[in-house]
């Protein structure tokens, strides 16, 4: 089943709401095969979630409303009119979690911490039933082997805070800042990685610009105040944990994706907008982390809202950078959106994934030679690759070998990454469960594991047995 929504992990086009002028740069190029399939002993392979899609249990132990809970609630949002009150029930079946990771020779899992439940308002009072949950989850975690990186802020923004503006209010950042140094000083203890955005990108156009995700907003004028103001109090929060805790490894996570004009190159008017695209989508989070800078370009959208001293605060040293791929993206020229951005089709004949993206391997392979060749080469951790099932209401595919397939043809283009100096120390599939997959509900299926929703039962795939192979050697088999 094909879907051109505007999903998750399914980008449409969107607007610039600026005149640029500039050239396409040449993608670098990348490595046909690696020489070695053998991965290195202490390579991190793991799995990935966030608190929203798993967890259910909403009204448990004094949890606050999130962004996502009043969106969900919309009618026409959701494509099959789920909620995540259930999600894989995971705030009760934590163990279980565990267990399945373990069982699958995983020694790393990245989770994702609800701010609701830790603040429920955002700020002011903490709830320690909030964080007793985090503490149990962590020592099982622990118990089981395997490392915890927990990610602050997966999107979940405490609807108290999306009151008085939300990401548009630079008062945000300053609370980001408090909850990370909550976190830090009461489960520092157990969790040594953090990542404080997931996404940051996504979270700004989706749920800021063209309103497929939550708080559901729509329009240009939120662009440059929402980018800025999730790099700002990125920047706050790295200072934060490692104030608090200076052994902790600290990163954030970004989904980068190739921008690419779309085919045949002869057609020159779709180049100028696929460069504005790769400025909002890209650049613009990845300069003021690396370099203290927007792109000269994209200083237009911001310049209202950036203050003396915010770019030293946005430019952090970071232990590692997550980079999240599942596809390149195509645009064209649009004359009848503003920036004159549209969504471009892949190429013909180009497979396919279910949400109708190109699937490239390569992909993952220009964006990793271009944090090495552009940013300085800083350590990297896959923290989400993956596929889903088509989209739909029935059952999961079990015998999912195409999602092997996948995976297997994306780490091999990881590995020839780290021969050719990408120093790349671990990958995290997305995901080990089948979840709530946002704006499309529970129709989509990315999971190593089958969960059924009406007794919570975990039915592992042939994902799982390949990928518990694959991690217990560390050898990607052809």
């Amino acid at each position: 089943m094909t879907d051109h929504r505007i999903t998750r992990r399914a980008l449409a086009p969107l607007a610039a709401w600026a005149a640029v002028a500039a050239t396409v740069s040449c993608a670098p190029s990348v490595p046909s095969a690696p020489q070695s399939r053998q991965f290195p002993k202490d390579f991190k392979w793991g799995a990935a979630t966030a608190a929203w899609q798993i967890e259910g249990s909403p009204d448990a132990d004094g949890r606050g409303q999130s962004i996502w809970d009043a969106f969900a609630k919309k009618p026409g949002n959701i494509i099959d009119h789920s909620d995540a009150s259930y999600g894989t029930d995971s705030y009760r079946r934590y163990k279980d979690d565990a267990a399945l990771l373990a069982a699958a020779n995983l020694k790393a899992y990245r989770f994702s911490i609800a701010w609701t439940r830790v603040l429920p308002d955002g700020a002011g009072a903490v709830n320690q039933k909030g964080l007793d949950y985090y503490k149990r989850l962590t020592d099982a975690l622990h118990e089981a082997g395997i490392e915890p990186f927990a990610t602050l802020y997966h999107w979940d923004l405490p609807q108290a805070l999306q009151d008085k503006g939300g990401w548009g209010n630079r008062d945000t950042a300053y609370r980001l800042a408090d909850y990370a140094n909550v976190v830090a000083d009461k489960l520092g203890d157990r969790i040594p990685n953090f990542i404080i955005l997931n996404e940051a990108a996504v979270h700004t156009i989706e749920g800021h610009v063209v309103g497929t995700g939550a708080p559901g907003a729509k329009g240009g004028d939120l662009l440059g105040p929402v980018t800025h103001h999730q790099n700002l109090a990125q920047g706050f929060a790295i200072k934060a944990i490692r104030a608090r805790r200076p052994q902790a490894k600290v990163g954030t996570t970004m989904a980068l994706m190739p921008v690419r004009a779309e085919a045949p190159w002869w057609h020159v008017q779709n180049q100028l907008p696929a460069y504005e695209f790769d400025l909002i989508w890209n650049r613009a989070y990845l300069d003021p982390l690396f370099n203290g800078s927007y792109p000269s370009l994209f200083e237009s959208f911001v310049k209202t809202v950036v203050k003396d001293g915010d770019m030293a605060i946005a430019k952090q040293p970071v232990d590692f950078l997550g980079v999240n791929y599942y596809s390149p993206v195509q645009i064209k020229y649009d004359s009848k959106n503003p920036g004159s951005i549209g969504q471009g089709k892949p190429p013909s004949g180009a497979e396919l994934d279910a949400f109708g993206r190109q699937i490239d391997p390569s992909g993952i392979g220009e964006v990793l030679a271009r944090v090495r060749n552009d940013y300085g080469n800083p350590p990297v951790i896959i923290t989400e690759n993956g596929c889903s099932d088509p989209l739909g209401n029935g059952p999961a595919m079990v015998d999912d070998k195409f999602r092997i397939d996948y995976i297997r043809r994306h780490l091999d283009v990881v590995k020839a990454e780290m021969e050719q100096g990408s120093p790349i120390h671990g990958y995290f599939v997305w995901s080990i469960l089948d979840n709530w997959e946002w704006n499309s509900g529970y129709t989509s299926k990315f999971g190593l594991v089958a969960v059924d929703r009406a007794t919570g039962a975990r039915t592992p795939k042939k994902s799982y047995s390949w990928f518990a192979e694959l991690a217990k050697t560390g050898l990607l088999k052809s």
